[in-house]
């Protein structure tokens, strides 16, 4: 559910005042990540990768209150519940982007992530989760990427986690990340934490 809020009656409140008014208030961090064991679990369990680690990035992310919060058009709006927005290809040669149901079962997240994926790449339509709070990402794996940056004027104000192609190694396979949120949601702090 969504709700606004008070942003003086949050931590958020200092923040706000400062960023939310800025022209540019997004941050990006990077961190590149050993996902070895990630791959070695989608190996052995027939899973796709990118399946896995959106239901990870929401597990970090349903702890900490502030990927609760959303920042927009000068107003601040807490939710109760997260999903994960994923880009697909559709039956049209383009792109659709949909919206995943976080869930702490994988069972269910993953039964949830293939059924939408599929309706939204065959009828090429958007599926919006409007009661949730969404974590944008996007996989670019047609190439290696050390860094992605996105719209930074805050008209899209969600945290974003973009990626490129895994880099393999002899004994390790590491993933760099970028993500992205609006200052007036988060501190660098606790992206760090996230990120960790």
């Amino acid at each position: 559910m969504k709700q606004e809020v008070n942003p003086n009656e949050t931590s958020r409140a200092w923040a706000f005042q400062m960023w939310m008014k800025s022209p540019v208030p997004m941050v990006t961090l990077v961190k590149t990540f050993d996902v070895t064991q990630l791959c070695k679990v989608c190996k052995r369990n027939g899973l796709k990768f990118n399946k896995l680690l959106c239901w990870c990035l929401g597990r970090a992310a349903r702890d900490i209150d502030e990927f609760y919060l959303l920042p927009k058009d000068g107003r601040l709006y807490k939710f109760d519940r997260l999903a994960i927005n994923v880009i697909v290809d559709n039956a049209k040669g383009g792109i659709s982007t949909c919206d995943i149901p976080y869930n702490d079962d994988f069972q269910q997240f993953s039964r949830d992530y293939d059924a939408i994926t599929l309706k939204c790449s065959t009828n090429c339509e958007e599926i919006a989760d409007e009661e949730a709070m969404i974590l944008g990402t996007s996989a670019v794996t047609g190439t290696e990427l050390d860094c992605i940056v996105n719209q930074y004027n805050g008209i899209y104000n969600n945290p974003f986690l973009a990626w490129g192609r895994y880099r393999k190694s002899w004994f390790k396979v590491t993933l760099p990340i970028s993500m992205q949120f609006h200052h007036a949601q988060m501190d660098g702090g606790h992206a760090a934490r996230y990120l960790e």
